[in-house]
């Protein structure tokens, strides 16, 4: 019998690979033998990261590469293609906030760093679009493939002091949208664009957000919790089944979509 959510021998792209929600995807494409292509500006976390993919039994290939450089995108591009000469998944994780972008407590929307914010628009949005731009090729080629945005569960319910990154985030859904029209109609069925929202999870870009150095929660998180009906964090591997499920045949039918994957989250309110 077929395992429709088998991705053996698919070659997975991961963009942003080198960040704590990359690593994890990393590990699992390769445990579950695809070929993984790890993409990110980290080259020594990312060597590793490559060592130990293929240590636990998986192929795995570092391109060393900043999503928002059009030629080094086209650079790993073309080593992609002579390496594989396919691309069958691309999940454009490269993703991130910056502190400028962000309105504290003290401050109003009159203060926002509008460097910061456009750095942040151009990191999320600018930074999907541009590998799937290079990536895409591919697939169009083959008639198939699947690419999987990580938009934000900010992008759906705007965050109080989060100004420039659910901004951002909402524009890589609509872009998720118009993209799954464009591809499927001009070049068939077999290309789908689909988002995960993750809700939150502890990663080393909003660590010292939700918690004290001894690891005790902040208001902030603790006001987030409160409003989480499973009352905890995400972990990394509680995304793979979902982006596993996106990757396989077992969602062919399965495009233009925002999977929602934050504890209930989003669905909770007093």
């Amino acid at each position: 019998m077929k395992n429709l959510f088998s991705v053996a021998d698919r070659v997975i792209v991961i963009t942003g690979a080198t960040g704590v929600l990359g690593h994890a995807m990393v590990l699992h494409f390769a445990e579950q033998g695809a070929r993984v292509v790890l993409i990110g500006r980290k080259q020594e976390v990312g060597r590793a990261l490559e060592a130990q993919a293929r240590a636990a039994g998986g192929e795995a290939l570092f391109v060393a590469a900043d999503v928002l450089d059009t030629a080094q995108v086209e650079q790993a591009y073309a080593t992609v293609m002579a390496r594989y000469g396919r691309v069958d998944v691309l999940i454009n994780g490269a993703g991130g906030n910056q502190p400028g972008a962000t309105i504290p407590p003290d401050k109003t929307l009159f203060d926002l760093d509008l460097g910061a914010l456009r750095g942040v628009m151009d990191l999320n949005l600018m930074g999907t679009v541009l590998p799937t731009l290079s990536f895409a090729r591919a697939m169009v080629e083959q008639k198939r493939g699947s690419i999987i945005n990580v938009a934000s569960e900010s992008a759906l319910r705007p965050l109080t002091r989060v100004a420039g990154y659910g901004v951002a985030k909402a524009a890589v859904v609509n872009f998720t949208k118009y993209l799954c029209g464009e591809l499927a109609q001009k070049y068939g069925d077999g290309l789908r664009v689909n988002a995960i929202a993750p809700g939150f999870f502890l990663t080393e870009q909003n660590r010292t957000l939700l918690t004290h150095p001894d690891g005790s929660l902040t208001p902030r998180a603790q006001t987030i919790l409160s409003h989480t009906p499973f009352g905890r964090f995400g972990t990394p591997e509680e995304l793979l089944g979902t982006l596993q499920w996106l990757a396989s045949d077992a969602s062919a039918f399965v495009s233009g979509t925002v999977t929602v994957i934050d504890g209930g989250f989003d669905a909770f309110s007093i």
